[in-house]
């Protein structure tokens, strides 16, 4: 059984920055894709970022392109996502997830098999 635990949310105002971990445990997850997905209140689940297998190929919403960078390190089990400039439309609960019968990954939550928790951020104006 696969484990995803996220941490580093929080408050921060806007033009501020987090740095969100998320470190799986039950399962190396070397060979699977990894991704962020948020919802706000009272939204669906969207896509964020996803990384692939070996941490070159990555893929970002428009909404956070040029601000937010997907990083991992399989070594460690661990996938982080380091987020820059926030603003207040980036507040939501931001959950991990893993794909592991896909190395590339994709946008879609369907696909992906485990999540987190998730963890909340919140972007005050």
């Amino acid at each position: 059984q696969v484990q995803l635990v996220e941490s580093g949310g929080g408050s921060v105002q806007a033009g501020g920055s987090l740095r969100l971990s998320c470190v799986a445990s039950g399962r190396t997850l070397s060979r699977a894709a990894m991704g962020w997905f948020r919802q706000a209140p009272g939204k669906e689940r969207d896509f964020v970022a996803v990384v692939d297998y070996s941490g070159v190929r990555t893929d970002y919403a428009d909404s956070v392109k040029g601000r937010f960078t997907i990083s991992r390190d399989s070594a460690k089990n661990t996938v982080s996502l380091q987020m820059n400039s926030l603003k207040p439309e980036d507040t939501a609960v931001y959950y991990c997830a893993a794909d592991p019968d896909s190395i590339i990954g994709t946008r879609r939550s369907e696909w992906y098999d485990y999540w987190g928790q998730g963890t909340q951020v919140t972007v005050s104006s």
